[in-house]
């Protein structure tokens, strides 16, 4: 892209070269975390909630190589570079969550820590995208995991977080900007 180009052009760039790869891989990784919740010790729930960051963006590459797209291949577009090492920026944050869990003897808070932690990865999307979506996905699904966190007894406080994440995900590709539509 021109390093002159508009913040709207940017933003129109954006969103014409990204896809629902991404949003798509996240609501299943996670709606198979609640699944396997039901079933599985509360550690080992625990710690392949660690894993739903690694799992969604191959996921989400490997959805859109089948369509014969390309995941934000906009890479000389600064927002998409900027929303791209955004992930990295969170996933520094990952070890609190563990301190925080490890701290509590309590597995529930890796899967609600990594829950609300992934879910901030739609505010600079929003942003980048110039969509109130991402704003709504990640504030809605940090008091809905909390709301489910606090509510919710064992053996379903795990299950519950992650259909929060599902529902907010659902929202998200229900209401998002279409791909390539103007601001």
């Amino acid at each position: 892209m021109d390093r002159s180009a508009t913040l709207d052009a940017l933003q129109t760039d954006f969103r014409a070269t990204g896809t629902k790869s991404m949003p798509i891989a996240g609501m299943v990784c996670w709606a198979a975390l609640g699944v396997a919740a039901l079933y599985l010790p509360d550690r080992t729930v625990g710690t392949l909630a660690l894993y739903i960051m690694m799992g969604i963006l191959p996921l989400a590459f490997l959805l859109d190589r089948l369509k014969g797209a390309n995941l934000f291949s906009g890479g000389d577009n600064p927002l998409t570079k900027m929303f791209l090492l955004s992930i990295v920026g969170i996933a520094v944050t990952v070890p609190a969550i563990l301190i925080g869990a490890q701290a509590a003897g309590e597995p529930d808070i890796i899967v609600l820590g990594m829950a609300i932690l992934a879910g901030v990865i739609w505010i600079p999307y929003g942003w980048a995208a110039d969509d109130r979506v991402g704003l709504i996905h990640a504030v809605g699904r940090a008091i809905g995991c909390y709301a489910a966190y606090a509510m919710v007894e064992e053996p379903y406080r795990a299950t519950a977080i992650c259909a929060v994440v599902v529902v907010s995900y659902i929202y998200s590709l229900s209401f998002m900007k279409t791909v390539g539509a103007p601001a």
